[in-house]
């Protein structure tokens, strides 16, 4: 098999016969195998049959259903274990990622690149999630380990080896696009215009925003832990010197009797109780990917598989 396509499905009935058509079209043209797996990411909606319905008629579509909704990044994970290719695209299923591009990705690869990945020149969806999707980029961008490229999401062609390196990574909290730039290899980004959603909402809530940046930051990152450091560092500083102005008060000062002190306590037990919450809190972050770990349960459970 020259190419596969890894698609994660959630809820898109609407969308997925004019996403079939749109990639056969393409992939055609490039006259080489290749092979469309749909990830069904416990869909409620007429997906499993629509996509059904899709395999019967052509027997490159071939589809994972999960047991139940266990995220975007599980779907990826499971599409890139489950492909044969030798090059492997991922695209989203909404039509955002526009697969008339995918030529100029392979291409790419032909020229000898490892990996290719897609930088978003510029997003169509509103306001609020525009400046959120833009500040986490940079944010992780400056504080990870590694280097993960700005405003490059998931959609991206891999090579065999690539992919081979990402599948033995055992992580039971994924976050795909991190594992893409570790893994390392011979990388580079193309940038193309975001489309709008063919049909249909968004399946990604804000909570499930907020678990994918969790698991950016606290996956590739100690930031957190050099941070708690250093902020209780500047709270023993701060404890220091106020125990020196009261110590000075006390046996230097004629009104240390007339002061009577309760807001400076107050205060300085609420920052020390803050500081200790928000340190808990970072480690609980660490300590729930630990326990993850520890339990070794799988990272999805599969209903069933057609056409494998």
């Amino acid at each position: 098999m020259r190419y596969s396509i890894i698609l994660p499905v959630f809820n898109e009935e609407e969308s997925l016969s004019v996403l079939y058509k749109r990639i056969v079209t393409i992939m055609r043209k490039l006259n080489h195998p290749f092979e469309l797996i749909f990830i069904n990411d416990g869909s409620y909606d007429r997906t499993s049959q629509t996509l059904t319905n899709l395999h019967t008629k052509d027997e490159r579509v071939k589809i994972i259903n999960f047991s139940r909704n266990f995220g975007h990044q599980m779907a990826v994970s499971a599409g890139l274990r489950y492909s044969t290719g030798e090059q492997i695209a991922i695209l989203d299923s909404d039509l955002q990622d526009p697969p008339e591009i995918l030529p100029a990705f392979f291409e790419k690869l032909d020229e000898g690149y490892d990996a290719v990945y897609a930088v978003r020149k510029r997003r169509k969806e509103n306001l609020l999630k525009r400046a959120a999707y833009r500040t986490f980029y940079r944010f992780l961008h400056k504080i990870a380990s590694i280097d993960i490229p700005l405003d490059s999401g998931d959609f991206c062609v891999l090579r065999r080896n690539v992919v081979d390196a990402i599948n033995s990574l055992p992580e039971r909290n994924r976050f795909v696009r991190g594992l893409r730039s570790w893994v390392g290899f011979k990388q580079t980004g193309l940038e193309y215009e975001r489309s709008e959603r063919f049909a249909g909402e968004s399946k990604y809530t804000w909570r499930k925003l907020f678990k994918l940046a969790f698991d950016g930051i606290f996956s590739f990152s100690y930031v957190p832990l050099q941070l708690m450091f250093s902020l209780g560092l500047l709270s023993l500083i701060i404890s220091f010197l106020g125990s020196i102005w009261v110590t000075y008060q006390r046996f230097f000062t004629p009104n240390y009797n007339r002061v009577p002190g309760f807001a400076s306590t107050i205060i300085l037990v609420m920052f020390v109780g803050g500081l200790q919450l928000f340190s808990l809190g970072v480690v609980g972050e660490y300590m729930r990917r630990i326990y993850d770990e520890i339990k070794q349960r799988p990272q999805y459970i599969i209903d069933s598989t057609i056409g494998f």
